[in-house]
Parts: structure tokens; C-alpha cells; sequence
């Protein structure tokens, strides 16, 4: 069969594959524990479920426009002046399926093929296979210092002619690091003075932790949205805990939004108007659900962190937001792959190996689930790899016996 360049170079989202893993294991009735994952275990808030239903109740579920209904796009402008202390107009705002695909329709109005995109790294699974399905470069950038804060003069030693945006996500997917406000307003000020895009990935923004605020990066360029080649992407996925609802947004420069929403309009129409009218609902509902979850991601951090500082052998950087948190396993294997799929083999734990995040001989580690899988989980772990754990342990009552150290 003959494929595309780009259908060949582009592979699975080694999450969602994982998600479907364990789904596949829990059907078959295995104690599986889902480590990896990406969602918050709570509920949606009963506003947006509400406007959902309201909409199903009368029978009106049409075609939305490309780039969003206007009452949602209204809920977003709020929000932007709330959080992001700017004043937008609907022209400046684009609802989309998801914040993913805000990215994407992003990276397609802005990229031409072999021009680079520039993000740090660990990063998100998807920034480079993003960028490879508009035929561009991507440019992932660990900071020199081996932490994972980059500096401005990481990003500066890779930009060169080609290089068209820069993508940051902070908090970070998948080290649960909140870059610095002296970070932001260099790399806004840098990419100003560039005439470079700058892509801010925020979609865990309010899940903060240990008294921290959300930043915005509004609140250090010099230029009006309209001069400015900044664009903000956020979403319910994950602070309203509505991963399901595939409803992300981005607001810029008209004339970015535009080409957006054309390119939107040729991929997939609007989003679905009744997940864009829960969206409504979550935006304009009560918030006490956005600061439960936050507090209790909090909590999950700290016991989290806890266990693994019990692991010898393990480093951990505590996180300073989203639910993940990424650990040096080398002292055990750096091969992560090899790592996660032992642990999914000997003891049903899943977790993500840190090679698909650009940083080998790591594990993100989700505490999105409850304290039962994180404790139960990590001890299970620790069974595996520490040589001087008990040679036998119970999942349930099921006995296994550690005979291939």
C-alpha cells in the first residue's frame, strides 16, 4: 500500500494508546492501575451538564459556526479579561474541538514546510508530530542547566532563519513546572523583537499549587492584540475536568483567527454546538469545582511525592502545577520504554515512558486518580524494581512472586 510522507512519519499518540491499553486489561478483568493517564477523576460541573441538557431538550442540535457560537465566544472574552487582564473582541477568538486542535489549525495558518517551531523540552507528546503534519521542523530545547526551567538564552542558541514560532506550555505537560514570570515576559519581549509567533499552550493554568498564580503573558508585551504576533490557547479539558467535551479555544490577531477559522472550517465545521453550550455553562457556572480539583491535585502531589522519596534510587521534582509528575528512573533503567513496559507486564502499573516527552530515563506519573491507586500503585512499583522489597506481594487476591531479579 503506498502512503504519504506524512502518514509515515507520523505515529500514535503513545497516551491515548495507553489509555486504550488499560482499557483493553480492565475489560479483561485485570487489577490494572492507570498511572498515565490524563483526567481528572472528578465530575463535570452540573452547569455545563445542565446547558447541555437544556440544548438536548430542544431538539435544536445544528451546525455551529467554524469558529464557535457567539455566546461562547462571549463566556471567552470574560474569561480572557478575568484571567488574562485583556480586553478582546470576537474577531480575536476561535473555539475549536479541543485545545489540540486550536494548536494544530495554529501551526497550519502560521508554518510553511521546513520552517521550525521551537518548544522546550520534555514537552508534550504531540508538539512534534504537529509540526511534521504541516511538513515543518520541530525544535525541542532541554535547558542547559539539566532542569526543567529553560532560560531565554536556551531558546535564543536555536533560533535561526527558519525558525517561524515558539510553542510554551507552563504549567508543563509533563514535568509540572510553572516557568518563572521573568521567563515569560523575556520570551514575550523576545519574540516581539523577533517578529516571531509565540504560541502560550496554558490549558492548565489554574491548576497551580503551593499559593502560585496563573500568569499571562499579556501582561508583558508592549504591543495591542492586533499588533501582536502572541497567541493564547486554552480549554475545559482539564481545570473543569470535561476532557470528554472537546471544547479548547485561542485568542489572537483578527487576521490569525481568521486563516484559523478557515482552515477549521475546512477540517471539521464548527465544534459541536451542544459541547460549545456545556462550555458556556462551565465558563459561567460556580467555580468552586475549578479550586476543589485544584486542592485536591494538590493533595495527590504531596502523597505522591512522599511515596516516591521513599523509593530509593528515584529523583523527583516537585511539581509546581498540572496533575503529572516526571521522575528519574535511570538509576534503574534508562531505557523508559523498556521500564514502563516491565511495569505494565510484572505489576499492571501504566505510566508514560519519558522518551515520547524528549527526556529519556524518566516516567510521567499521573496523580489525577486517587490517593488508593497512587499509594497502592507506587508500592506495586517500588515490589518490582527494589531489590530489597519482600519477594511476594498481593494484588487483591491475587499472589505474585518476584523470581526474574
Amino acid at each position: 500500500m503506498s502512503l504519504s510522507l506524512i502518514a509515515k512519519t507520523i505515529k500514535a499518540s503513545p497516551t491515548l494508546a495507553l489509555n486504550e491499553k488499560a482499557a483493553i486489561l480492565r475489560e479483561k478483568g485485570d487489577p490494572v492501575i492507570h498511572l498515565g493517564g490524563g483526567e481528572p477523576k472528578s465530575r463535570a460541573p452540573m452547569d455545563a451538564i445542565l446547558s447541555a441538557v437544556n440544548m438536548l431538550n430542544s431538539g435544536e442540535v445544528r451546525y455551529a459556526p467554524a469558529d464557535g457560537i457567539p455566546e461562547l465566544k462571549k463566556s471567552i472574552i470574560r474569561y480572557t479579561e478575568e484571567f488574562y487582564h485583556r480586553k478582546v473582541n470576537p474577531e480575536n477568538v476561535i473555539a475549536s474541538s479541543g485545545a489540540k486542535q486550536a494548536i494544530m489549525v495554529a501551526l497550519q495558518a502560521i508554518l510553511n514546510p521546513q520552517e521550525e517551531v521551537i518548544f522546550p523540552a520534555p514537552y508534550w507528546v504531540s508538539y512534534p508530530d504537529m509540526a511534521r503534519l504541516v511538513g515543518a521542523i520541530p525544535v525541542p530545547v532541554l535547558p542547559e542547566d539539566g532542569t526543567f526551567y529553560p532560560r531565554l538564552k536556551d531558546i535564543e542558541m536555536r533560533v535561526g532563519s527558519y525558525t517561524k514560532a515558539i510553542i510554551i506550555n507552563s504549567p508543563n505537560n509533563p514535568t509540572g513546572a510553572m516557568y518563572s514570570e521573568e521567563f515569560i515576559a523575556d520570551i514575550v519581549d523576545f519574540c516581539e523583537r523577533r517578529g516571531i509567533y509565540l504560541i502560550m499552550d496554558d490549558i492548565y493554568h489554574r491548576l497551580v499549587f503551593d499559593g502560585r498564580k496563573p500568569i499571562s503573558a499579556y501582561d508583558y508585551t508592549k504591543k495591542s492584540v492586533e499588533e501582536s504576533k502572541l497567541l493564547i490557547v486554552n480549554g475545559v479539558s482539564k481545570q473543569y475536568a470535561m476532557t470528554g467535551f472537546r471544547i479548547g479555544w485561542a485568542v489572537g490577531n483578527k487576521k490569525l483567527i481568521e486563516a484559523m477559522a478557515n482552515i477549521q472550517g475546512h477540517q471539521t465545521s464548527g465544534p459541536s454546538v451542544l459541547l460549545q453550550k456545556a462550555a458556556v455553562g462551565a465558563l459561567n457556572g460556580i467555580q468552586s469545582s475549578v479550586e476543589s480539583l485544584r486542592v485536591t491535585l494538590e493533595n495527590n502531589r504531596n502523597v505522591l511525592v512522599d511515596q516516591l522519596r521513599s523509593f530509593d534510587g528515584v529523583k523527583v521534582h516537585v511539581p509546581d502545577g498540572t496533575f503529572y509528575l516526571f521522575a528519574d528512573f535511570s538509576a534503574y533503567e534508562k531505557d523508559s520504554q523498556k521500564l514502563s513496559n516491565y511495569l505494565i507486564d510484572k505489576v499492571m502499573v501504566l505510566t508514560v515512558p519519558g522518551k515520547e516527552f524528549g527526556l529519556d530515563g524518566h516516567l510521567r506519573i499521573s496523580y489525577c486518580g486517587t490517593i488508593k491507586d497512587i499509594e497502592e500503585g507506587i508500592e506495586r512499583m517500588k515490589w518490582a524494581l527494589d531489590p530489597n522489597s519482600p519477594n511476594e506481594l498481593y494484588i487483591g487476591d491475587r499472589k505474585l512472586v518476584r523470581d526474574w531479579l
